[in-house]
């Protein structure tokens, strides 16, 4: 610039926006919090909704509640997120979303946090009375409710914080009640005694939702069952076969059997020598391959001895003999073992007769076929304690020998009966979980009177309880049970007559499952559960709200009283107090009245499943609030893949009794999340992310984003790498709002260009925006955030920044008061609305601080808004595919540029007018319609149909293109830096052409 050229800078419009780089969320955050809570969005958005007078359709996602224990972990981070971008994008499209959160307050896990602040003063539970615990348990869950509630609330999540839901409020409590009592009254609830997964730590019944399973150590036996009498049924020989030689030979046969077998043993293996005292039959596979084995010779320091006989099944015979360290020249086969033979045997139990068992074991063992043994591990012989085995249990069920099978050998803390012989007051677990003493007391007695043939050490998955983290044993306990294969009979039978029926017929007709694999892991899981067990011995939570008669047998008729009166005292009292009137001197009397003898009924104390709580949520949340729905059913329920054994599956069990049909339309299910590394997090590992971390660090907004990003329905890796990366997509995002903000400071809506006098490139812009709004929408229905994510992103780093906002720059900053940059003002007022409404449910603190840059004031939202409609008429297909062969070509003059921009040939490519070589005539026409200067960001350009020279750039993608460079000739404009010639012949000094006509 010479001392005669006026500085021309106060002449561009450069933008003007106070909107900063930096975002600076952490600290930011927390004050539109505020701003939110103040103006009450959410409860103007249900204004909103009233004042249309039915124009929104409702949709109501369910809250699956989290417990009311403990801060949040990332898994909760992610799951709420997820829900709010369904909530938020739901509404912004239209609908009356609706949310409100809930808490899961009763059961173990508060129960045994006062216990343990118990022990630590103490204090012995047993002498607290009942009440006075529940209290304790009621405050420590308002505690962390209050914590929690905070903590969902800064990841930006919207709902009914002022008025959630809560399983242990008054209402809440009858409702759950009389949810029990439906089951009580229909007939499907019933007192049964099987084996269920126990906590002795924790002394109660687990659900499979309430297990984990982890590696442990465990004991292995081979335990021998000798066989003490042999003999077939009788044979029949007819006509010529019935000789007397025939019937010797017949008689020759079974003794010869009965000499090989009887003083043989049959040898079982089992991972749990603990139950071996409660043994009472042995099982086999009617389809295997059994020998007959004879030891031979037995190395020092072996329980085999020459002259033992074992049968084991044959594909297994070489393992377990060398468990026992005989190698194969100390053993023979001496023959096959029959089915049939193995029928005729009797086995006694390795404890029979031992001195100071008392009898206990002296009865033969049953001995018979069964379907689930195999012989792919063990020893082909499987050792049944049905008290503790679910199949073993189920065999004897359908014999009808339950009362010949089923021992009480162990009490709910784990330990051994006292007056069981050898073994009374030993525990299988340590009180804290770990080996006790009954395993090791079971091998030793077993070694000491000659049962035991091997023993060592096995590493494998087993249950664990994921509250305590001990381990857990089945456990042949009274318990309360719902039937799900009896008939419901309540008249709801379109979709099946038993709660199994229901079930598995709404998941296939009634839900939409998202992804489409959480159906058949649901369906699998109902169509081969057993009965649901209600019941739990603990003391937090809801109670069995029924009375049983005093003497009577599970089975009488009248063992239950179902009594409508009786129920209808209980509701009301649990309405007025709260479950805690169950509890209270003289509730029995209180609630039987006049309608049944209080001495002829027990009060039952078992307190329900937490499952059942949850469960029942569909019928004190959707039913009974004004803001739950208007049918009952939620649009859709949300949880982790895990829920497909817990809430997903207790709720429709639950509403399946009640209804007689699912609570929910559709299912969307995650993963979980894990490190960046792809292992499961755990203290130990150090690895765990801690979403309060991440929100100091970062900001909410870039964990928001990190969900958005992700593929939900697998499981998701977080990190400190993977976090910068988000933040990179935040910030190259942010940018893009910048430049918007920033050009759209002086726009006049008064002035908006209408679209049909748009130029060509603003007129692109608008077909995508069509595109896009469609993309959008589709994928916010489906659920699909990674999708929608990725679309809107690629358009704003992409389509916006690299390619329109790159091109138009030039006309905002130059043109002056002109149609082109009119054109580009309405076209950036159009992004500015769609593009904010789209990333809201994602960004929200981002898009209301872009929002209010623009439209400040008190009760002013982005979130109050929908996002617009955009005509189907912007859609131009033929200008689209006209513009991806104008981006092709134009990619091939920018790489040319770049070499020599790398070379210092050049500065920036305004200094360019290449000369483009396009082959094809169509395209060629295409770029000749168009100022492809611009386009390309040069001074000039020119385009030729010529041979492409060979010392022409060329991408290899972009066939039939090349590019000579060529310096622009002429003057630089002061104004705005292109060089041409006619510079400087104007009447304002140095300037070109356009820039002295926007100078006037």
């Amino acid at each position: 610039m010479s001392a005669d050229t006026p500085d021309y800078k106060d002449t561009l419009t450069l933008p003007v926006t106070d909107f900063p780089m930096r975002a600076g969320l952490p600290q930011r955050e927390p004050d539109w919090l505020t701003r939110w809570e103040r103006i009450g969005v959410y409860d103007r958005l249900r204004e909103k909704a009233l004042a249309g007078t039915g124009e929104r359709e409702p949709f109501t996602l369910h809250d699956g509640p989290p417990y009311a224990n403990g801060h949040l972990h990332i898994g909760h981070a992610l799951n709420k997120v997820l829900k709010d971008m369904v909530v938020r994008s739901q509404q912004m499209m239209g609908r009356d979303a609706r949310y409100v959160p809930g808490w899961d307050c009763h059961g173990l896990p508060i129960e045994w946090k006062i216990e343990e602040e118990y022990r630590k003063r103490g204090r012995n539970k047993d002498e607290v009375d009942i009440v006075d615990f529940r209290q304790e348990c009621r405050r420590f869950a308002e505690g962390w409710i209050d914590i929690q509630r905070e903590e969902f609330k800064r990841l930006g999540v919207t709902g009914n914080w002022a008025d959630p839901y809560l399983t242990m409020d008054f209402h809440a409590e009858r409702v759950i009640a009389e949810e029990f009592q439906t089951f009580l009254m229909n007939g499907t609830l019933y007192r049964g005694s099987k084996p269920v997964m126990w906590s002795p730590v924790e002394k109660t019944a687990l659900a499979e939702a309430e297990v984990e399973y982890h590696d442990k150590e465990s004991f292995t036996i081979w335990v021998k069952f000798r066989v003490t009498d042999f003999s077939l049924p009788d044979i029949v020989l007819g006509g010529e076969e019935d000789t007397p030689e025939a019937r010797e030979a017949v008689i020759a046969s079974e003794a010869d059997a009965a000499r090989h077998f009887v003083g043989a043993h049959v040898v079982i293996w089992t991972t749990t020598p603990w139950t071996i005292p409660s043994n009472k039959a042995v099982v086999f596979g009617r389809d295997f391959s059994y020998g007959l084995y004879e030891v031979t010779d037995a190395p020092e320091e072996c329980w085999a001895k020459a002259g033992d006989r074992y049968i084991i099944a044959d594909k297994l015979a070489g393992d377990v003999l060398g468990r026992a360290r005989l190698d194969p020249s100390m053993y023979r086969r001496l023959r096959n073992v029959t089915p049939a033979q193995l029928d005729g045997m009797t086995l006694a139990h390795p404890l029979a007769g031992a001195e100071g068992a008392k009898g206990e074991w002296d009865d033969p063992r049953d001995f018979r076929a069964a379907g689930f043994v195999t012989d792919e591990e063990g020893t082909g012989f499987v050792h049944c304690a049905p008290s503790h085995g679910m199949e073993e249990y189920e065999l004897y069920r359908d014999l009808g020998m339950l009362s010949e099978v089923i021992t009480y050998n162990v009490e709910d803390d784990g330990k051994f009966r006292d007056d069981l012989p050898f073994f009374g007051g030993r525990f299988i677990l340590s009180r804290k979980g770990g080996e006790g003493d009954a395993n090791k007391a079971v091998i030793d007695k077993l070694v000491e009177v000659g049962g035991l043939l091997a023993r060592g050490k096995i590493r494998h998955s087993y249950p664990h309880s994921w509250r305590s983290k001990a381990p857990v044993i089945y456990r042949n306990t009274p318990q309360w049970f719902a039937a799900i294969d009896r008939p419901v009979g309540d008249g709801r039978d379109t979709y099946g007559t038993t709660i199994r029926e229901r079930a598995l017929r709404s998941i296939d007709e009634l839900v939409t499952w998202t992804p489409k694999t959480g159906r058949n892991r649901l369906h699998s899981m109902i169509e081969a559960r057993p009965d649901w067990v209600l019941s739990r011995q603990r003391a937090w939570g809801v109670p069995l709200t029924c009375f049983v008669k005093t003497g009577a047998k599970p089975t009488d008729p009248d063992f239950l009283l179902r009594n409508e009166a009786v129920n209808a005292r209980v509701l009301d009292a649990f309405e007025a107090e709260g479950a805690d009137a169950w509890y209270k001197p003289g509730a029995k009397e209180r609630f039987l009245g006049n309608d049944a003898d209080p001495n002829e009924y027990e009060q039952v104390f078992d307190i329900l499943d937490v499952w059942f709580d949850s469960g029942s949520t569909h019928a004190f949340v959707l039913r009974d609030r004004p803001d739950g729905s208007e049918d009952g059913i939620a649009d859709l329920y949300l949880e982790g893949t895990d829920q497909h054994r817990g809430w997903f599956h207790s709720s429709l069990l639950q509403a399946c009794g009640t209804l007689g049909r699912a609570p929910y339309r559709g299912v969307l299910t995650h993963g979980f999340t894990l490190d960046e590394h792809g292992r499961k997090m755990s203290k130990s590992l150090g690895n765990t992310v801690a979403p309060q971390k991440v929100i100091d660090q970062y900001g909410a907004d870039i964990l928001r984003l990190w969900v958005a990003q992700s593929d939900y329905t697998a499981d998701l890796r977080i990190g400190e790498e993977i976090l910068k990366g988000t933040a990179d997509s935040y910030r190259r995002l942010r940018n893009a709002f910048r430049f918007l903000l920033g050009n759209l400071a002086d726009f006049d809506p008064s002035t908006a260009v209408d679209p049909a006098e748009m130029p060509e490139l603003e007129a692109w812009v608008l077909h995508r925006l069509a595109e896009l709004d469609a993309t959008v929408r589709e994928g916010y229905a489906r659920y699909d955030f990674q999708g929608v994510f990725r679309a809107l992103f690629e358009f704003a780093t992409g389509d916006l920044s690299s390619f329109y906002f790159d091109i138009r720059k030039d006309a905002l900053y130059c043109d002056g008061d002109a149609p082109r940059r009119r054109a580009a003002q309405t076209v950036l007022d159009l992004l500015f609305h769609r593009l904010t409404t789209w990333l809201a449910p994602v960004l929200v603190f981002t898009m209301e601080e872009v929002w209010l840059e623009r439209f400040p004031g008190e009760t002013s939202s982005v979130h109050l808004q929908d996002m617009p409609e955009t005509p189907e008429a912007w859609r131009d297909p033929a200008l689209a595919d006209k513009w991806a062969g104008i981006r092709r070509v134009r990619r091939v003059v920018t790489a040319a540029l770049e070499v020599e921009r790398r070379d210092k040939v050049i500065g920036a490519s305004l200094e360019a007018a290449p000369v483009v070589h396009v082959r094809d005539e169509g395209m060629l026409a295409a770029v000749k319609s168009v100022p492809f200067e611009d386009v390309c960001i040069t001074s000039a350009v020119s385009l030729t149909g010529d041979p492409l020279p060979s010392e022409a750039f060329r991408l290899p993608e972009v066939e039939g293109v090349g590019v000579v460079f060529e310096k622009a000739e002429g003057r630089k404009c002061q104004r705005c830096w292109k060089i041409l010639p006619d510079v400087g012949t104007h009447a304002h000094p140095g300037v070109c052409a356009r820039c002295d006509t926007a100078l006037g």
